[in-house]
């Protein structure tokens, strides 16, 4: 028979949790107002104007999200040079042999199903780091875009410093357009996040889930037969 001792490991510091939860609440208000902006729906009522102010409160929550979300980015990032290894940039961008060979490990239980040892890592697999950067270039490319098009509405200097982005992707209709088919990223790529989390938390067993929650995660600490 064969034991296996478990040990805890504390992977996720405080801010990145934070930071996790930050962005899914803003991300889910922002995939919806900016559903909304972009396909409006009439409202008929029988009151007064100033009782139906409802899409202005819709662009209020869009705009208001949208700076808890940039603020909340930029934190990450500080994060990835301070926080714990598991926190650093260096998971995120693969540049050894061995985090190729993970990707490939990675894809025959994500895709394949196929059945292969544990795999190895304790925080961010190297797929997920990759793909987690590719979600970082579009968290920066809506905040560009969408500050550029801010810009013309606000007297702030934060979404001036990007009003540039307007006349070098060829107009405010084009950006918004870029903008809009961009939101379509955030939500097939959630929907595939929350299922591969409960996939490889059933599959692991290291507390994946709520790990995002408390900071620690299980490892097999050794086998003694």
């Amino acid at each position: 028979m064969e034991n296996t001792l478990i040990q805890r490991v504390y992977v996720w510091q405080l801010p990145v949790r934070l930071y996790h939860w930050v962005n899914a609440i803003a991300v889910v208000l922002l995939a919806c107002t900016g559903y909304l902006i972009g396909h409006p729906f009439a409202i008929q009522s029988g009151t007064e104007a100033y009782d139906n102010y409802w899409f202005g409160t819709v662009r209020f929550t869009h705009f208001v999200s949208a700076f808890f979300f940039f603020f909340n980015f930029i934190g990450r990032i500080y994060w990835g040079f301070v926080g714990n290894k598991y926190a650093s940039w260096h998971n995120f961008i693969p540049t050894k042999k061995k985090q190729y060979e993970e990707m490939v490990d990675v894809l025959k239980v994500d895709i394949l199903q196929g059945t292969i040892k544990p795999l190895e890592s304790i925080g961010h697999n190297s797929l997920a780091g990759l793909t987690y950067f590719i979600s970082f270039l579009a968290f920066l490319f809506q905040c560009i875009t969408g500050f550029g098009m801010y810009a013309a509405m606000s007297t702030s200097m934060l979404p001036h410093l990007f009003s540039w982005i307007v006349p070098f992707m060829g107009g405010d209709f084009a950006v918004r357009q870029w903008h809009h088919i961009m939101m379509w990223f955030f939500i097939v790529f959630s929907i595939v996040h929350v299922y591969l989390v409960f996939y490889h938390d059933y599959v692991e067993g290291r507390g994946i889930i709520s790990s995002m929650a408390g900071g620690w995660k299980f490892i097999e600490k050794e086998k003694n037969k």
